[in-house]
């Protein structure tokens, strides 16, 4: 055994920029990469989607927006889910982009940047039918006059006007006419009242990939670019992690030898059992048990016995596999391991859930391919 890391998660940079530049190409150029939740479970990516062709980012909380700013990109950052007494003014500061839902956010907004003599971008976000984030239709037009006066003072600049799809994965799910009909609405009203904004966006990824989001300036891009396919509808996106461990022991067992808590799963034959320190401590999905496999030895072995904290047992027959031999949870599926779509129907999950659950404990390792050569860089 080295003393290399026991497990990491090698993040493929090449297959982000293969998918950036798919979505580039998709939109138009009108792409805004979405690296909320650390890029997805990915870690920084913002210099590697801006040089694939994303020409804006998106982010849930200020803080998001700034580590991305930390990144050194110059390009838009939006960042749309704040309380009202987030600390706007530093956003401002940083020119983040701000999405706005309701008045109390737009004067607190207005307040921080007239304190630092900075006019706020500013974009309003309207529910369309998520009954989640964004303004409640019925308040819309109260909101778009109160951004309209805030304007006049200087303090603020209404640049968008934003929605959120609830059924784009169901392209003939009627529900997504009626939402396009309140975002067209929405933008009519701002529109009267005598707000420009430059670019609405409507469109996430599903809405992307079957085109019910269509016809609007600007599309985010969250999942796709990490090769998730909400929609189910293309295999053209490439998954961009491997999940590897290393097997810590193993144990030959006699037939009816209980493994893990409660014996839940007793061994049908003489076997030998490998040891994997990895568990869902480490944000493997409990609910994958008994469902569960990795790629360990050239082949599929099945997870048996309860999920530990920290441990998976692994039933690898009468195969000789030794401690210190590499298994690979998920990956992009080319060599046979399991993917985190597999990962995500064994726990009755997405995949989203599945990639931004692995913990910290797990090393990473971010790979960028160019021609000839690999390059590594190790984040911990």
């Amino acid at each position: 055994m080295t003393g290399r890391p026991v497990s990491e998660l090698v993040v493929h940079e090449d297959a982000v920029r293969t998918n950036t530049a798919f979505f580039a190409g998709r939109t138009g150029g009108r792409l805004m990469a979405v690296l909320k939740a650390d890029a997805f479970g990915h870690g920084p990516l913002a210099r590697a989607v801006i040089g694939a062709g994303a020409r804006s980012i998106g982010v849930t909380s200020i803080a998001e927006a700034l580590a991305v700013r930390s990144e050194g990109v110059d390009v838009p950052v939006l960042s749309w889910l704040n309380p009202v007494d987030a600390d706007f003014t530093t956003a401002v500061l940083a020119d983040v982009d701000l999405a706005v839902a309701d008045a109390g956010v737009l004067h607190a907004v207005a307040r921080a940047a007239h304190t630092v003599g900075r006019r706020a971008r500013v974009h309003l976000y309207v529910d369309v039918g998520m009954a989640r984030d964004g303004c409640p239709p019925t308040d819309w037009p109260a909101l778009c006059a109160l951004a309209r006066e805030a304007e006049g003072t200087g303090d603020v600049r209404v640049v968008g006007v934003m929605g959120h799809m609830s059924c784009a994965e169901r392209p003939d799910d009627p529900q997504n006419v009626r939402e396009r009909l309140v975002f067209a609405s929405a933008l009519r009203t701002a529109r009267r009242r005598a707000l420009r904004p430059a670019v609405a966006h409507l469109a996430a990824t599903a809405a992307t990939l079957t085109g019910v989001g269509d016809g609007y300036g600007v599309h985010r891009i969250g999942a796709g670019l990490f090769g998730i396919d909400p929609s189910g509808t293309t295999e053209v996106l490439r998954p961009a992690l491997t999940l590897r461990t290393r097997v810590v022991a193993t144990r030959a067992v006699r037939a009816g030898s209980g493994v893990g808590y409660g014996h839940e799963f007793t061994t049908p034959r003489d076997t030998t059992l490998a040891l994997l320190p990895l568990g869902y401590g480490d944000g493997l999905p409990r609910a994958a048990g008994h469902r569960a496999e990795v790629l360990l030895a050239g082949r599929r072995r099945p997870v048996v016995g309860r999920f530990s904290m920290d441990m998976l047992v692994v039933d690898t027959g009468d195969d000789d596999v030794r401690p210190g031999a590499v298994a690979t949870v998920f990956g992009p599926g080319q060599d046979g391991e399991p993917t985190v779509a597999e990962w995500a129907r064994w726990a009755s999950t997405i995949p989203h859930e599945v990639v931004t659950h692995i913990g910290s404990r797990v090393a990473r390792v971010h790979r960028t391919t160019h021609v000839g050569t690999t390059q590594e860089e190790q984040h911990v």
